[in-house]
């Protein structure tokens, strides 16, 4: 008899159940019957519609959802929310399992993991000793920004952090008593999430946001950025075989975070130096109870009794320096160290943070100087744990502890400073005007400008002067610079690092950072080449976001490289490298899907030449988001489809919106991300020494020129949609809830840079954001359609050949087949039925008609044309996985489209002074929470 095969997606289809059917107890419970059977009608009527495609299912379910009072399109929202809340938990928690199911298995390493990029780099003959001095030089940082996306309330994501938790017990076994018990403590979380308030009462303050990224070190990157440097250095055999060896020394710190939050006042008026202190004291108390509450816990641990065992002299000098008077201790020297080692941490904390964080008794003490000062003392506990014996006790606690040292510092994380270029230059014509310098700065042509910044970086004296008025904008940049320059005496250099330059367009625009810097104490007045005596200024980083941006950058970096002052200030305060950002969201809003990627792609090899004769080392600082269409995606296949020579073990990348929450608010799946990015880094540095060059000049020489006259089509289909179409922006804020999402209270910064109601003054952001909401997520494949047909319609040989042509391009070239590959994710969730629905918020039908016209002829291309390259008739064939997901969610996210249609009519029919109680405008920002859960990474 034949074994039926085991279903993969089983326990995951039981634990969407189980909490789907908690989530109805709860709601019958709560609601009553009646709230109850109207949301069962309407979730059933739409899995059936979406199942069968019957048109009478189809009005059954307008019908339904038309005739709900506010009060009952308020529960059905919640209640399809919630279950697409609890669907993404019941997936994370899959991915986990089916990760730790393949661990024990010991066969082949997962996709991605630390252990098979090891092993594949030793297969291409690349050894331990090369990895280990890749990751010595290397730098890749994580940047968690505060770009609003993130439409969930902590509240909320902190219970489902315990549903989780409690999700992942029930795979260990049980008695009866203690299943009844567990399914009943889901059934509180669960009853808990349905009476806690699902929307902020108040729009997020910079000082919120800030605590809301430090509850990700708390739960995640504290604990696991540690353990994953262990798990690397086991990879890469720096622990001895004999396990009472003396235990290595700390790994450098080539992975650590960044961050922008309280530092990136670009459009944000309400980031400004209090903003940045803030963030970095919140900062350093969140490390230092990290490190207090270890050393304590390490107090515990370190028992060994003097009686027993003998501690090395150092050790012994450092117990007595503790000041432990206590008897029952008398013997114990690793103990008294501590106790020591615990208070000189309390008393920095005072120092650094003016609060107590101590939670025990400890004597007084000095504070240490620096965190090397700490790092050392628990050197000198692990040198006699090694020197007697006692190697294995220090691979516990204190190794860990050790790393995290390494990493964290006693600044936590990195935070960068941004600002728009146009607010550098009103600040130094100010400053040039009020000195007598130049009285029109602004006037001057580039290189006029470049003169005088050169001129003004070689000068001893300062340009400010406390006895003259500035405006409140000039005070501002001044004041956060020094704010900058302050943390950095008390924290260290680490604590901030870079100025980006939003908008770069000129060497100028870099120039004048620098000046800045020279004016607020962060660069030793005289030479921009020279660092002052607390550190070596911050590196100035352009950002080139537009499509003309990226073309010109390189010739920038050029001439900025080419600076003399420049050259020796890289070469000596930068140690050789500089970085670049690269803009994802500005240059897709600029010129669409494929025109964007193409631009990046180029831009890359541009740099990479540019930097290549100049010596310097090139860190590309990636501003990805969470849509495809803001370089979202796969990081790991984005980082080894970059083209050869960009990555060399340097590499940063934002995090963003809902990206965060999704990737580390679980401990175990942030570990998981960390260590994709880890091993693409890895790969895609070393794979480069292995890989000639000419073998990707040959993919170029080969494929470049169709992705030049791809690009050119795309351009010109999306702008003449997004830009020359007539009465496109009125389309746009029509039919999509972008002025209602500019309400929801999900961060900080305005939806727009000005109130013109123009695409071009719109964020990148707000606008991806809302594409999703209406099903078209128009900015991950428009355009690409018309490129391709164009390109089979025209030009010498047959159209067989041509499709043999871009089939090859997909099968061999990493960057075109992730573009199709990211593409093809946001097709699947891309729905124009439903966006037809949304068209009819449109007041001018013509209006309406010509651009849903205009929209479906392109998505029927792009659909038709992408099936030809891949050969595969279904979305997503090659990835049964998410489409099993996209589908079953599909359903449960068609009904929120639905109200959100209905609610958004009668929003704006009648106005805020008919919804007094705000129910409507409550219910179309709970199905913009919903929607977003729903899809995902639509922000």
């Amino acid at each position: 008899m034949t074994t039926p095969p085991i279903d993969p997606d089983l326990p995951l289809r039981n634990d969407i159940r189980l909490l789907g059917r908690l989530l109805g107890d709860v709601i019958r419970a709560s609601e009553g019957t009646g709230v109850f059977d109207t949301i069962e009608t309407v979730r059933r009527t739409a899995v059936r519609f979406r199942r069968d495609g019957n048109a009478t299912d189809g009005r059954a379910l307008e019908k339904n959802l038309k005739q709900l009072s506010p009060d009952a399109a308020n529960s059905v929202v919640r209640a399809f929310s919630y279950y697409l809340h609890l669907a993404n938990i019941a997936e994370d928690r899959d991915q986990n399992r089916r990760r730790r199911t393949q661990l024990l298995r010991e066969d082949a390493p997962a996709r991605g993991s630390l252990q098979e990029a090891v092993a594949r780099l030793r297969t291409a003959g690349i050894g331990n000793a090369r990895m280990r001095q890749l990751l010595d030089e290397a730098s890749i940082v994580p940047v968690l920004t505060a770009h609003p996306t993130e439409v969930q309330r902590k509240s909320t994501l902190d219970v489902h952090k315990e549903i989780a938790q409690l999700l992942q017990a029930r795979d260990t076994p049980h008695t009866s008593d203690e299943a009844a018990e567990h399914a009943l403590a889901l059934l509180g979380r669960i009853a808990t999430l349905w009476q806690t308030r699902m929307l902020r009462n108040s729009r997020l303050t910079v000082a919120d946001e800030i605590e809301n990224a430090l509850s990700y070190y708390r739960s995640t990157f504290l604990a696991v950025i540690p353990q994953l440097y262990g798990h690397l250095a086991r990879q890469l055999g720096r622990e001895p075989a004999d396990p009472f060896a003396a235990f290595p020394a700390p790994l450098k710190p080539f992975l650590s975070m960044g961050s922008w939050i309280g530092g990136d006042r670009d459009g944000n008026p309400n980031v400004s130096a209090d903003t940045l202190e803030l963030a970095l004291l919140r900062q350093s108390a969140t490390v230092f109870e990290y490190y207090l509450e270890e050393t304590h816990a390490l107090g515990a641990e370190l028992s060994m009794s003097a009686l027993l065992t003998p501690a090395s002299g150092a050790l012994a000098e450092l117990a007595e320096q503790g000041g432990d008077a206590s008897a029952h201790r008398r013997d114990e020297p690793y103990r008294r160290a501590l106790v020591g080692i615990y208070a000189r941490l309390a008393a920095s904390a005072r120092a650094l943070t003016g609060r107590n964080l101590s939670r025990r008794e400890a004597p007084q003490a000095r504070p240490y100087a620096s965190a090397e000062e700490f790092a050392a003392d628990l050197a000198v506990i692990a040198g006699s744990l090694n020197t007697h014996h006692a190697a294995p006790v220090a691979r516990l606690r204190l190794a860990a502890l050790r790393q995290g040292v390494e990493v964290f510092g006693f600044h936590l994380a990195t935070i960068d400073l941004r600002q728009s270029s146009d607010v550098h230059e009103r600040t130094l014509a100010e400053l040039f005007a009020q000195a007598g310098v130049e009285p029109r700065y602004d006037a001057l042509d580039e290189e006029a400008r470049i003169a005088l910044l050169r001129r003004e970086l070689a000068q001893p004296r300062p340009l400010f002067s406390p006895w003259l008025r500035y405006s409140e904008e000039t005070t501002r940049e001044l004041a956060i610079f020094r704010a900058a320059a302050q943390a950095r005496q008390r924290l260290g250099t680490q604590a901030v690092r870079h100025a980006i330059v939003s908008h770069t367009e000129t060497v100028s625009d870099l120039l004048e950072v620098l000046v800045l810097q020279q004016e607020t104490g962060l660069i030793a007045p005289g030479g921009a080449g020279r660092a002052a005596d607390d550190g070596d200024g911050l590196m100035v980083v352009p950002l080139f976001e537009t499509i003309p941006d990226l073309v010109n950058g390189p010739d920038i970096m050029a001439r900025f490289l080419d600076l003399p002052e420049v050259r020796t200030r890289v070469r000596q305060a930068q140690r050789g490298v500089q970085e670049v950002m690269l803009g994802y969201s500005d240059s897709n809003k600029d010129g669409g899907f494929l025109t964007s990627n193409w631009s990046l792609y180029q831009a890359e090899r541009a740099l990479v030449e540019v930097f290549k004769a100049r010596k310097v080392r090139l860190r590309l600082f990636h501003g990805r988001g969470g849509t495809v269409g803001r370089g979202g995606g796969s990081s790991y296949d984005a980082i080894l489809a970059q083209p050869p020579g960009t990555v060399a073990g340097q590499i940063r990348l934002t995090e963003q919106g809902e990206v965060i929450q999704s990737k580390y608010k679980d401990a175990e799946i942030g570990r998981w991300h960390l260590e994709l990015l880890t091993a693409a880094t890895l790969e895609a540095s070393l794979a480069d020494s292995t890989a000639s060059a000419s073998a990707e000049d040959a993919l170029f020489e080969s494929y470049g020129a169709t992705m030049d006259r791809l690009s050119a089509t795309a351009l010109r289909s999306y702008r003449a949609l997004v830009y020359e179409t007539p009465g496109f922006a009125d389309y746009f804020f029509a039919s999509t809830p972008i002025a209602e999402i500019a309400e929801l209270n999900i961060g900080s910064r305005p939806a727009a840079r000005k109130s013109t109601g123009r695409i071009e003054d719109l964020r990148a952001i707000p606008w991806g954001f809302s594409w999703g909401q209406c099903r078209l997520l128009l900015p991950g494949w428009y355009g690409m359609g018309s490129a391709i047909d164009e390109y089979l319609r025209s030009g010498d040989g047959k159209r067989r050949d041509r499709i043999a042509h871009l089939q090859d391009m997909a099968r061999h070239w990493p960057f075109f087949r992730t573009l199709l590959s990211n593409m093809e994710m946001v097709l699947a969730k891309t729905d124009l039925v439903i966006a037809a629905r949304y068209a009819q918020l449109v007041p001018d039908a013509a209006l309406r008609k010509r651009i849903l016209q205009a929209i479906g002829d392109e998505l029927k291309l792009t659909l038709a044309t992408l099936k030809l390259i891949t050969g595969h008739r279904q979305l997503l064939a090659d990835n049964p996985s998410l489409a099993r997901s996209i589908r079953d969610r599909i359903a449960y996210i068609d009904p929120l489209n639905h109200l959100q249609i209905e609610l958004l009519r009668r929003y704006r029919a009648r106005g805020r002074k008919t919804d007094p109680q705000g129910r409507t405008q409550n219910g179309i920002h709970l199905t913009i929470n919903g929607i977003a859960a729903g899809l995902r990474n639509s922000g």
